[in-house]
Parts: C-alpha cells; structure tokens; sequence
C-alpha cells in the first residue's frame, strides 16, 4: 500500500485540479452571450459558406503529399541514428545480417531518391500550385 499511495495522491491532486479549474471557469467567466460571439470562428476570419460546403480536391492533395512525405523522411531517423551508432550497422554487419556498410547506404540513397521522384511527380502535376 505505501507504493501505490503516491501515485492515488497524484491523480487525487489531477483530479482535484481539473474540476477545479473548470468550475472556477463555469463561476467567474462571462455569462453574456450576443450573435457575434454565437457566430463560428474559423481562423479568425468571418466565414462566407456554408460549413458543409465541398473542399477543393487540391486541399485534399496537398495533405495527402505532406503526410507521405513526413511519414517517408521518419524511416530516415533510425537510418541515421543507427549509422552513428556503434550498436547498429556495424553489428549488423558483424552478425552477418548485412553484407556491408555500403548496402546499407545504398539502400538509405535509393530510398532517398525514391522520395525525390515522389516530389518531381507531385511537383509536374502541379500539386503545390495553389489557385
């Protein structure tokens, strides 16, 4: 029972915070409400559609190249981190996974002008031109 009770303490102490902070909100906020304040906010422009109106195709476009692009460059992180390392590549090689350091960096470049060709293409078909 003495390990657990700092860790009831802290979220007893969470818990109590948080109700708190949103009844001290509910009690001294504002209470008045008007048309302007009722209105959506979007990006602190007023807004001119309907909320339901259809987006661009080239919104849709330019998130789809982002999250393949950041989700591609991720993989290079643990490349990176274990080519410095002397746990990584080296013992891969070592143990006999690998044949060499120089296909491990082949395959990091190939796979580096994979992404290159990925923007080239998006690029020429014009995904980034925004009207």
């Amino acid at each position: 029972m003495d390990s657990i009770l700092p860790v009831l303490l802290f979220v007893a102490i969470g818990v109590a915070v948080s109700v708190g902070l949103v009844v001290a909100a509910g009690l001294v906020g504002p209470k008045r409400s008007s048309a302007v304040k009722e209105m959506p906010y979007e990006s602190g422009m007023d807004p001119v559609h309907d909320t339901r109106r259809r987006f661009d195709v080239r919104f849709h476009l330019v998130a789809i190249t982002f999250l393949v692009f950041d989700v591609e460059l991720l993989f290079l992180y643990p490349w990176a981190v274990a080519s410095r390392a002397s746990t990584g590549v080296d013992a891969a090689v070592a143990g006999g996974l690998v044949s060499s350091r120089g296909l491990v960096f082949g395959g990091a470049m190939l796979f580096l002008a994979l992404v290159v060709v990925g923007f080239a293409y998006d690029w020429k078909k014009g995904v980034f031109q925004w009207r």
